[in-house]
């Protein structure tokens, strides 16, 4: 579905940082890099890696066809061409910057109005709505960095259904999906002083910072009808209302290299710990129960996660991918006994052929390994529900030659073990950097293509006689779907046989591949500010619920064969 893009940047704390903001057109979307740690950590060599900036990509690549490609409207200013331009006339394809700090710039005026977050939020709704009258989409994606996905969740939880009345839901007929990148969901904090440091930053409110403190966050993320005065002690800004906004609409991009985040000459990172991006925790980092993947990237920069190419294929994936698939462990019983003093440190690597960087990494080094040993059903950094989740599109290229045009994946693997009493680790038995288990599951999958559902082979590294681009998987390494469900192909793929006495002899990777379809059309006519209806036009309603039925029926037929039909 062809939808536009409107990103909304984070926060730039006093006057200067606000101006400078403000001189940058595109408010730092269009920023690329050409720095990128190969092997991660500031002990490996940069390399010379050009990004030209995920804008600049988004205008560049094709994403629904060779000729389907963004386009920028500026002539200007965005704000005015799209008030000069008919309802339904601009194209959906099309990329938007919300510019809230305009206003607070003492650049461009010489009474500057000062930043709050709830006048962001709303202004951000007011951009939308005008976006999708002159582009006549349905919905839109929006793309934020750091405080503006809180500005997006701020519109999505609070203001869409306090302006609209439509209830918890409502920002469903708006916004299709939302990417953050390094966004405070969980707010901000810091390893040193107790909790005093914040505490003194949500007193003074220095900088405008009090807004990654929980009672501003419990604020302007609930809808002032559900506040009941002060903050509830059970409420947690990582949490989405069950009944609101789907979480599975939400991806949230981790970053894990604090040591080149040199704001503030490198205090940021070391107040706010090594198990960070620098400035945001990786707790905080992400929407319970959402989409997420971890990159050794910094909160921003030379190494930042916008201008990153690990962001931009993560980024991609998800808005424009309509393949999802799910990587869960199964039968994993690691030996020992709770109370064995041994802990079990899982990391794990995502590669995809053809591109230069891990699209998800989860290491001992970078501070955030899973955590295997008597794992907790909760979903959490430590112990995520699935192990991992990434996105394809079945009408991206693929390489000749290789599996009927597969896609390849890796799946790194390696399992760590240390003795640990009273808090202390005991290196007694301890081998440095060496895994109990380590190896790297190798998935080839190719999407349906009208007469047959997908298709997966995978192996272990273990078990290829040679390198692994030279593997040319046969039928006896196609796995079996185990569901037959329209629209999900299930597989498993069991460890490898030296692997049972460490993971147990059920021990098997699960893959689930879902095919994202076209979400519901509009049913409920939008509302405007002030009560007013916008809804639009019975036969334009009609024109477009008809083009998706359409679009529908050989939706699964595509991807998952006719057996779906």
């Amino acid at each position: 579905m062809k939808l536009p893009i409107v990103y909304v940047r984070g926060f730039a704390g006093a006057t200067s940082g606000i101006n400078k903001a403000v001189d940058d057109p595109f408010y730092g979307f269009n920023e690329g890099s050409v720095h990128v740690r190969v092997g991660g950590g500031t002990d490996s060599r940069p390399h010379f890696h050009q990004f030209e900036s995920p804008m600049l990509r988004l205008l560049l690549d094709a994403h629904d066809g060779p000729d389907e490609t963004y386009s920028l409207l500026v002539q200007g200013g965005q704000k005015a061409y799209l008030e000069g331009r008919t309802d339904g006339s601009v194209s959906p394809m099309t990329i938007w910057i919300h510019r809230f700090y305009d206003e607070a710039a003492s650049t461009l005026g010489s009474h500057p109005e000062k930043f709050t977050l709830e006048e962001a939020a709303k202004d951000l709704f007011a951009l939308v709505q005008l976006v999708l009258a002159k582009t006549g989409a349905p919905r839109v994606h929006l793309v934020a960095h750091s405080m503006g996905g809180l500005i997006c969740r701020s519109m999505i939880q609070r203001f869409i259904p306090e302006i609209t009345g439509g209830g918890p839901s409502a920002a469903t007929e708006y916004v299709d999906r939302l990417f953050t990148y390094g966004t405070p969901h969980g707010g901000i904090e810091f390893s040193v002083g107790f909790g005093m440091v914040e505490r003194l930053r949500d007193f003074f409110d220095v900088n405008g910072a009090e807004i990654f403190g929980p009672d501003r966050m419990y604020r302007y993320l609930t809808p002032e009808t559900d506040q009941a005065g002060e903050r509830p002690e059970n409420w947690k800004a990582q949490e989405m209302p069950a009944d609101g906004f789907p979480v599975e609409r939400v991806f949230c991009l981790v970053g894990t290299n604090p040591e080149d985040y040199d704001v503030a000459l490198g205090l940021s990172s070391k107040a706010v710990g090594a198990r960070s991006d620098g400035l945001v925790q990786i707790d905080n980092a992400y929407v319970k129960d959402a989409h997420r993947a971890f990159v050794h990237r910094s909160h921003s920069g030379r190494y930042g996660l916008v201008n990153s190419e690990e962001g931009y294929q993560n980024l991609r994936r998800f808005l424009f991918g309509d393949l999802e698939i799910d990587v869960e462990l199964h039968g994993l019983r690691v030996r020992g006994t709770p109370d064995d003093e041994i802990v079990w440190h899982l990391e794990s690597q995502l590669a995809i052929r053809g591109l230069p960087v891990l699209m998800h990494e989860q290491t001992t080094a970078h501070h955030c390994p899973v955590q295997i040993e008597w794992r907790e059903s909760e979903d959490s950094a430590d112990t995520p529900v699935p192990l991992l989740t990434t996105f394809l599109s079945s009408k991206a290229a693929r390489p000749e030659g290789r599996a009927g045009g597969a896609l390849r994946h890796a799946l790194r693997l390696r399992l760590l073990s240390i003795r640990e009493k009273g808090g202390i680790f005991n290196f007694g038995d301890h081998l440095e950097q060496t895994a109990d288990f380590d190896d790297t599951l190798v998935v080839d999958f190719a999407p349906g293509d009208g007469t047959r559902g997908p298709r997966v082979w995978a192996t272990w590294n273990s078990v290829i006689p040679g390198a692994i681009r030279a593997w040319v998987p046969g039928e006896a390494f196609l796995i079996a779907d185990t569901v037959e469900a329209p629209g999900r192909w299930r597989g498993n793929i069991p460890f490898p046989r030296t692997a049972a006495g460490i993971l147990g002899k059920d021990a098997t990777i699960t893959l689930t591949v879902t095919g994202r379809g076209q979400s519901l059309p509009v049913t409920t006519a939008r509302a405007g500010g002030a009560g007013a209806e916008v809804a639009a036009p019975a036969s334009a309603r009609d024109a477009d619920a008809t083009e998706r039925r359409e679009e529908r029926r050989p939706w699964y037929r595509r991807l998952f064969g006719r057996r779906t039909r």
